[in-house]
């Protein structure tokens, strides 16, 4: 399939298909909206295929890259689901014990993007764990609309608890320095913000995606550094923004915040036609550079 851009869909498709991908409306009436811009011979199933992940275009770190190692390891999680599944990456031939970044998904679960995404990080010296949140209804299914459905299933509370214990987990390894980060995007991004309330002083450096706000109250029991990503065409998070950036500065918390101009929600995604190369590459670039600021001093 020819890859598309942002671009070549109208905004305010993008826009629906946002509300789709995020439980907003059902398919059907993605379908039924996305018909006035089936024009030309193109239908409206059509139009969702292309804007649907392809996961082929997205790998930057091969699953055999001699520079790491990969496994997959399973958490205690007695206070949630009772256990929580995730792939662990580490550099090949690291000395000594790393600091940590635990990786949280989009509301599809650990798919092959996330798992790239820990690779990135293990080919940069960093140890990284991303736990599956759907390891409770049998793990990531191999398909979007189905990894989507059954996070539909989940107790959200259950799941912040098994995020919170692998998290936890990764801090209290014997090769890890005890300095965790967390990263995440979209429905992760929020969890980002989350473990930065939830955690306190025990997290090093928060870098959410594109993810919801915690209220005023919870943000004032973040300890940790952050550093937040949001696309300026992304209205339905970031009408979030305005009263959260005013509640970290009136609790004076230590942040930065970056609004890459001309994209959209989902844009350091590779996978799909709302990533934006130039907005991913330096999002991604300051990223590291926080965590090697925080995570390594």
């Amino acid at each position: 399939m020819e890859r598309k851009k942002a671009t070549d869909f109208p905004q305010e498709l993008l826009n629906l298909f946002d509300y789709y991908v995020h439980g907003d409306i059902s398919r059907r009436e993605f379908l039924d909206g996305a018909k006035k811009f089936a024009v030309g011979g193109l239908t409206a199933a059509a139009i969702l295929e292309s804007l649907r992940p392809n996961f082929a275009w997205a790998q930057q770190v091969a699953q055999g890259d001699r520079r790491i190692q990969t496994e997959y390891a399973t958490v205690s999680s007695p206070q949630g689901y009772g256990n929580i599944r995730g792939y662990l990456v580490r550099p090949a031939n690291a000395s000594g014990r790393l600091p940590g970044v635990l990786v949280i998904h989009e509301n599809r679960g650990l798919n092959p993007y996330i798992e790239d995404v820990a690779r990135r990080l293990g080919t940069e010296n960093f140890m990284a764990f991303a736990p599956d949140g759907l390891t409770s209804v049998g793990g990531y299914p191999g398909d979007e609309d189905g990894a989507r459905e059954l996070f539909g299933q989940l107790d959200r509370q259950k799941l912040a608890v098994d995020f919170l214990a692998s998290a936890r987990w990764l801090k209290a390894r014997a090769d890890c320095t005890g300095k965790i980060g967390v990263v995440g995007f979209c429905y992760g991004g929020g969890v980002a913000n989350d473990l930065a309330v939830r955690m306190g002083a025990d997290l090093a450096a928060g870098v959410p995606f594109y993810g919801s706000q915690p209220s005023a109250a919870d943000t004032a029991k973040i300890k940790a550094p952050l550093l937040l990503h949001y696309g300026s065409l992304d209205q339905r998070i970031n009408a979030g923004w305005p009263d959260y950036e005013a509640a970290l500065k009136a609790n004076r918390l230590t942040y930065t915040a970056h609004m890459y101009e001309g994209a959209n929600h989902g844009f350091h995604n590779d996978t799909t036609p709302r990533y934006d190369e130039a907005a991913a590459k330096l999002a991604w670039q300051r990223t590291l550079d926080f965590y090697n600021r925080y995570l390594r001093g």
